[in-house]
C-alpha cells in the first residue's frame, strides 16, 4: 500500500471550527461528543494510532480501572457503565461497552494491551477520524474580522480555529530537581523486570506509581526501598480513590511484615556516586531520627508527570500545582484565555467543590468521558448556536425521574459530588430537564430556581444522594440517608425529592 501523503490523510492543514488536540480517550471522546451535538472539527495527533500515554504505561500491564464483565444490568446499558470504567461514551450500539470484549478473563483490570485495543476499536467503530503524526509546535490568538482565532502551528501546517481543544494527558515525565538526580531513571524509562534481578533498587514516591513498580519488582529485586517525605495513604484508609490502591497494596505488607521492603518517610538529600556500588542516596527523615546513607545499584523517579502545554503559558494560560494543570472554570475552559477548553485528565485542574476533601474523578477515563460530553455541549451551545433539548416535565412525573436518575445514573456515581442533574422551573408549570451540568456551576453561576440531584460521598465509604434548590437565587443543600445496596429509589427518596421540588415549582 502506497504511503499516505499529507493531503491524503484526514483533517489537512486549514481553517476548522474546533481543533482537538490528542488521540488518548479524552480527544476520542470529546471528538464523537462534539459530533453528536452538531458540531464540525478536525482532531490532530503527534501519536501513530490512538490510545494516548495507554500505548506505553502502566509498566506492570494492568490497569486501576474495572470492568465487570457480567454485572446486575445489562452489558451496553447506560446503568452498565458503573460497572464498566473503561469503555467510551457513544449512541452508537457497535461502539458501546466495547472493554469487556476485549478481556480475556483472568482480571477485570484489563492489561495495557487490551485498554489500546479497546480505543482503537471505539475510533474504528464510532467512525473517529484523526490526523496522526501531526505534532503540536506552537499556538498563537489573532484578531481577525470575526472575531478571535487560534493558530496551531504542527508539523503538518498551520491550523486555525474558533474553539481550541487541548487533550493532551499529564504524559510528560517529571522528576524533581536535586543534587545527584541525574544518576536516576523515570518511571518512563524503567527497563524490563528482569533486568533488575538481584539489585537494590529505590524508589522516589510513594504513590500508586511508585507501589505499581515496587509491585512488578518484587518477584526481582533483591531490595526495595519506597522514598517520599509524606506517609504512604492507602485507598481502602481513605475509602476514595485517593491512596494507594488495593491492587499495589503487597509491597506495603511485606514492608509492616517485616519481608524485605522498607517504606521510609524521608527526603532525598543528595544522591553520590559509589564505589562497588551504583549510588548512595543520603536521606533527611521527615519526622526526626538520625539521617540516612543507603547504598542502592538503581533510584527510580516515581514522581509523576506534568502537563505538556507547549507554549499555551506564554498566551496566558495560568498553571498549578506540581502536575502544572491549568487553571480553568467549572466548564474545563482556560480561566485565563477564553476559548481554550481541556480534555481528558487534564481536566482534573477543574477542582469542583471537593466537599469533604474527596476528589473528582476527572484524572481518570471513568470520569473524564462525561465531563468530555458535557463540555461538547456547552461549546456548541456557547459557541456555535445549539439549542440543547430541554424536555418538559409534570409535577408528577419529578419524583421518579430524579429517584431513578439518582439510582443509575453513571454521570452521578462516577462523579460524585462534582456532576449534577439540573431541572429548571418552568413559569408554566412543571419543570425543565437541563440535563448533567458542573455542580460547582449550578450553585455559584446563579441562574433561573431549580433543582439539582447528585450523588456524594464523606470518606466514610459511604455514597449518599444530596439534592440542591435554588430559590430566588439562595442555595439549600438537603442531604438523604445512605443506602448499603444504594437503592436510591425508594419511598422515603422519592418523598424527600417531592417536598423539595414543590418548594422550587411554588415560588
Amino acid at each position: 500500500m502506497a504511503e499516505l501523503t499529507t493531503l491524503d490523510r484526514p483533517f489537512p492543514p486549514g481553517e476548522y471550527p474546533v481543533v482537538v488536540i490528542g488521540s488518548g480517550p479524552g480527544a476520542l471522546q470529546v471528538t464523537a461528543s462534539l459530533r453528536a451535538v452538531g458540531v464540525s472539527s478536525a482532531t490532530v495527533s503527534a501519536d501513530p494510532s490512538p490510545g494516548g500515554m495507554f500505548r506505553r504505561w502502566p509498566h506492570f500491564q494492568r490497569l486501576l480501572s474495572w470492568t465487570k464483565p457480567y454485572a446486575p444490568v445489562a452489558r451496553g446499558t447506560r446503568a452498565y457503565e458503573r460497572y464498566d470504567w473503561n469503555s467510551l461514551l457513544t449512541d452508537h450500539p457497535a461502539a458501546r461497552a466495547l472493554q469487556p470484549g476485549l478481556m480475556d478473563g483472568t482480571s477485570y483490570f484489563p492489561s495495557r494491551p487490551e485498554m489500546e485495543a479497546n480505543l482503537a476499536a471505539f475510533a474504528e467503530r464510532a467512525g473517529i477520524a484523526i490526523r496522526y503524526g501531526c505534532r503540536w509546535t506552537a499556538t498563537r490568538r489573532v484578531e481577525t474580522p470575526d472575531g478571535d482565532r487560534f493558530e496551531i502551528e504542527t508539523t503538518d501546517g498551520v491550523y486555525r480555529c474558533q474553539v481550541l481543544v487541548v487533550a493532551v494527558g499529564v504524559a510528560e515525565p517529571f522528576s524533581p530537581p536535586g543534587i545527584g538526580m541525574e544518576l536516576s531513571h523515570h518511571y518512563a524509562d524503567v527497563r524490563p523486570a528482569e533486568a533488575y534481578a538481584d539489585r537494590r533498587v529505590l524508589i522516589i514516591g510513594k504513590q500508586n506509581s511508585g507501589f505499581e513498580l515496587a509491585t512488578g519488582l518484587l518477584p526481582w529485586a533483591r531490595q526495595l526501598i519506597l522514598v517520599s517525605p509524606s506517609r504512604a495513604r492507602l485507598s481502602v484508609e481513605t475509602k476514595t480513590l485517593v491512596g494507594v490502591r488495593a491492587r499495589y497494596v503487597q509491597p506495603y505488607e511485606d514492608h509492616v511484615l517485616g519481608g524485605g521492603v522498607s517504606v521510609l518517610d524521608a527526603a532525598i538529600d543528595r544522591i553520590e556516586p559509589a564505589g562497588d556500588v551504583q549510588m548512595t542516596v543520603h536521606l533527611r527523615r521527615t519526622h526526626g531520627g538520625p539521617d540516612l546513607a543507603i547504598e542502592v545499584d538503581d533510584v527510580i523517579s516515581a514522581t509523576g508527570f506534568v502537563s505538556p502545554l507547549r507554549d499555551l503559558p506564554d498566551l496566558g494560560v495560568t498553571t498549578f500545582g506540581a502536575s502544572r494543570l491549568p487553571v480553568q472554570t467549572p466548564w474545563w475552559e482556560s480561566a485565563t484565555v477564553p476559548g481554550i477548553y481541556f480534555a481528558g485528565t487534564i481536566g482534573q485542574g477543574s477542582k469542583g467543590l471537593q466537599k469533604h476533601g474527596v476528589p473528582s474523578n476527572s484524572g481518570a477515563v471513568h470520569g473524564a468521558r462525561y465531563n468530555a460530553r458535557v463540555l461538547a455541549g456547552r461549546i456548541a451551545q456557547l459557541h456555535f448556536g445549539y439549542e440543547p433539548d430541554r424536555p418538559h416535565l409534570a409535577p408528577d412525573t419529578i419524583e421518579g425521574f430524579i429517584a431513578g436518575e439518582l439510582a443509575e445514573a453513571p454521570e452521578l456515581f462516577h462523579q460524585r459530588g462534582y456532576l449534577a442533574h439540573v431541572l429548571t422551573a418552568d413559569p408554566e408549570g412543571g419543570v425543565r430537564d437541563d440535563g448533567v451540568q458542573p455542580l460547582a456551576h449550578v450553585l455559584d453561576g446563579g441562574g433561573p430556581d431549580a433543582i439539582a440531584a447528585t450523588l456524594e460521598a464523606d470518606g466514610s465509604g459511604a455514597i449518599y444522594p444530596v439534592v440542591y434548590t435554588r430559590i430566588a437565587g439562595r442555595i439549600v443543600e438537603r442531604a438523604i440517608e445512605s443506602d448499603p445496596l444504594m437503592r436510591f429509589d425508594t419511598i422515603d427518596v422519592r418523598r424527600a425529592i417531592g417536598e423539595l421540588a414543590g418548594l422550587v415549582m411554588a415560588h
